[in-house]
């Protein structure tokens, strides 16, 4: 008889790159409220290895929402790069000063970043942005 084998995978791994970086942010430690504040205070004073941490801590949130829109147009790791893209951006204008967990603050602007680049990048002819938002609606 035939040992059945069980796999820890959820993600459709397309290619071994993709399943290497999953491996690796998997390893990556989170991190509490109390140090994004200070990486935070970190990163306006243009302290490069704060901003590394801060967004690779943030990293598997990125994949997560990627996840919810890949089979729309764009592969999983086209995804995974514009959000890691955009999370960088969002690290840089972080406020630490308004009380709000790091994460809290890029639920919207990961979403409006995806549908974004579905729109301009997985269609041969581009449509505005708000017609393509609109026919993913109904």
């Amino acid at each position: 008889m035939r040992q059945l084998k069980i796999t820890k995978q959820v993600t459709n791994r397309e290619t071994a790159s993709l399943d290497k970086y999953l491996q690796e942010i998997g390893k990556v430690d989170l991190i509490t409220a109390e140090e994004e504040v200070e990486l935070a205070q970190r990163i306006k004073a243009g302290d490069e290895v704060a901003l590394d941490k801060l967004t690779k801590a943030n990293l598997r949130f990125v994949v997560s929402v990627a996840k919810q829109y890949q089979n729309q147009g764009l592969t999983l790791p086209d995804l995974i790069n514009e959000g890691n893209l955009g999370l960088i951006k969002a690290a840089k204008r972080f406020d630490e000063t308004r009380g709000f967990k790091f994460i809290h603050t890029q639920c919207g602007g990961l979403d409006s970043l995806f549908l974004q680049a579905l729109a301009e990048q997985s269609r041969i002819v581009r449509l505005p942005l708000k017609k393509s938002v609109y026919q993913q609606n109904q």
